[in-house]
């Protein structure tokens, strides 16, 4: 009606409402108002009638809702709006709500670049993205951004050790006592793994009164079934912090109460990987050299720093001592490895010649060198500590499928805290298959090698434990040859007949049987260094 009066008025031919229209007008209004009233009430969960919250059914008013055309349309265009979903949040507002991870950094680390992030040690940093295993882009609590090493930051949660300077994690037994001895103080103590998984040791110093003798004893904390640690039975704690907390201030079954705690002063800032995130090729103003420290296969070895700041190790290339291409394939092993065993590369030079491989710089030199100076001087669980290092550091190239294909003494280094460190990647191969058939023309030391490189010049993992059973043999007669005066031909002919290289003096009967299982003639028969890392950390533990 209200259609037709508009075209009439529009025609100019409306001459006003007649009664009838005026009776009807209040009708037409209330029934299209209830119309809208519905369409907002089904958006709303609202009753028409009553405006109350409802689960509203158009079956409850059909015969007054649901007769017009115009109404099911509009419940048509309800549902269909119903269905579709909601438009996806932009980026910039998901990271917001996505959950950060916070971690404490372990270390200082001072910015290297533009792009890098300066840590305070024990602050709080958010991780934001995490770019590899070894960069992770960070903020600080000033709104900063940037990279960090990952090894100098730990994640931020309850009762994680790696937060407490006393706990120190990749030592050692005697790593442990090497590092009570240097601090010498009355309740001197670390905290460290176990060899049993899981579990902890607390490694205590005392000195008698009146006396100069030492005594170092190692505790292990245990748990009992109810989840509680514990030293001393009588004494049960929820957490190892509470524990340590206890026996500062009570001796209560330990050889004295703790009161220097030595961790964080062993666990010094590792290297990293690289002096920032994929930046390998190094500019050589940078280097500044300072002296000689040696001369290896393929060069010198010197002192240097890198921007006048961090002191590494820079071996020179002499021209002809290899081709480019093997000196890239070194380099390239190199820059996928990183662990606390190995020598850490920080970049090379390419670019001009000669060319320049530069590396962490470990204070004690060479390991042989090492041993040989300090003959006598050394014990047994110094020694033995010494082969578990290199076995660590092996373990992690077995583990990523890599071949060291030339380890002996003279290829191991040893920094200012006494840690041994597999280096010199020269002749590492990465392989898919754990196998490398060497070229004729390739250079192997026949007295470090197995029976199956020296007939055939096949290289594996288990040509490595071979290897490094000689190695072991070398640190227990403190940097001896091995076969001594026989020459190669002669060394081959012994091998082949099950000769075997004898104990040493300093060896045990136990370290001399890991040794000689390293020297079973079928590789199938030695053990995996994975195996001989559980063997060793064994016998450190027992003493």
């Amino acid at each position: 009606m209200l259609y037709i009066r508009a075209k009439s008025s529009a025609r100019g031919d409306y001459t006003g409402p007649t009664d009838e229209e005026r009776i009807a007008f209040p009708f037409e209004c209330e029934q299209t108002t209830r119309y809208d009233s519905l369409y907002l009430a089904m958006r709303m969960n609202l009753d028409p009638d009553t405006g109350l919250v409802t689960q509203y059914s158009a079956s409850q008013k059909e015969v007054s809702y649901t007769s017009t055309r115009k109404f099911r349309r509009k419940r048509q265009l309800l549902q269909q709006f119903k269905k579709k979903p909601l438009p996806p949040l932009p980026p910039e507002a998901l990271e917001d709500y996505t959950p950060k991870t916070k971690v404490i950094a372990l270390y200082d680390f001072f910015a290297r670049g533009p792009s890098d992030l300066t840590l305070k040690k024990s602050e709080e940093y958010i991780i934001l993205e995490k770019y590899d295993p070894h960069w992770w882009k960070a903020r600080d609590q000033y709104g900063n951004e940037g990279l960090i090493p990952s090894n100098y930051v730990t994640e931020n949660k309850q009762n994680n050790l790696e937060t407490y300077e006393w706990y120190c994690k990749n030592i050692n037994r005697s790593q442990a006592e090497l590092l009570l001895q240097q601090k010498s103080k009355e309740g001197a103590f670390v905290v460290r793994d176990s060899s049993q998984q899981g579990l902890l040791t607390l490694s205590v110093y005392s000195r008698s009164k009146g006396s100069h003798s030492e005594d170092i004893r190692h505790y292990q904390i245990k748990k009992n079934h109810l989840e509680q640690y514990y030293v001393a039975e009588k004494y049960l704690f929820s957490s190892v912090p509470e524990l340590i907390q206890y026996h500062q201030q009570n001796a209560a079954g330990l050889i004295t109460r703790l009161r220097h705690p030595v961790g964080s002063m062993g666990c010094s800032s590792p290297a990293t990987a690289g002096f920032s995130y994929e930046e390998w090729e190094l500019n050589p103003t940078e280097l500044t050299f300072m002296k000689e420290l040696g001369r290896g296969q393929f060069g010198v070895v010197q002192l240097g720093k890198w921007k006048a700041t961090i002191k590494v190790a820079i071996k020179t290339i002499h021209e002809g001592a290899m081709s480019e291409d093997d000196f890239i394939e070194e380099a390239k092993v190199m820059m996928h490895l990183s662990h606390p065993k190995l020598v850490q590369l920080y970049g090379v030079c390419t670019h001009h010649r000669p060319l320049y491989v530069v590396t962490e710089f470990m204070e004690n030199g060479c390991l042989l060198n090492y041993l040989r100076q300090r003959r006598g001087k050394l014990s047994r669980d110094v020694l033995l500590g010494m082969c578990q290092d290199v076995c660590e550091g092996m373990q992690y190239l077995e583990r990523n499928r890599f071949i060291h294909r030339d380890l002996a003494a003279r290829n191991c280094l040893v920094n200012a805290k006494h840690v041994v460190k597999v280096s010199d990647f020269g002749m590492a191969r990465y392989v898919i298959d754990d196998e490398y058939i060497s070229s004729s023309g390739a250079k192997f030391p026949i007295k470090w090698s197995s029976p199956e490189v020296f007939h055939f010049k096949k290289y594996s993992s288990k040509s490595d434990v071979w290897s490094f059973g000689v190695l072991m043999w070398e640190v227990f007669t403190e940097g001896k040859m091995p076969f001594e005066s026989k020459s190669n031909s002669e060394v081959v002919r012994e091998i082949s007949e099950g000769n075997r290289l004898y104990r040493p003096y300093l060896a045990s009967h136990t370290v001399y049987k890991v040794m000689y299982s390293c020297w079973h003639e079928k590789p199938e028969g030695r053990p995996t260094f994975a195996e001989l890392v559980d063997t060793l950390t064994d016998i450190t533990e027992m003493g």
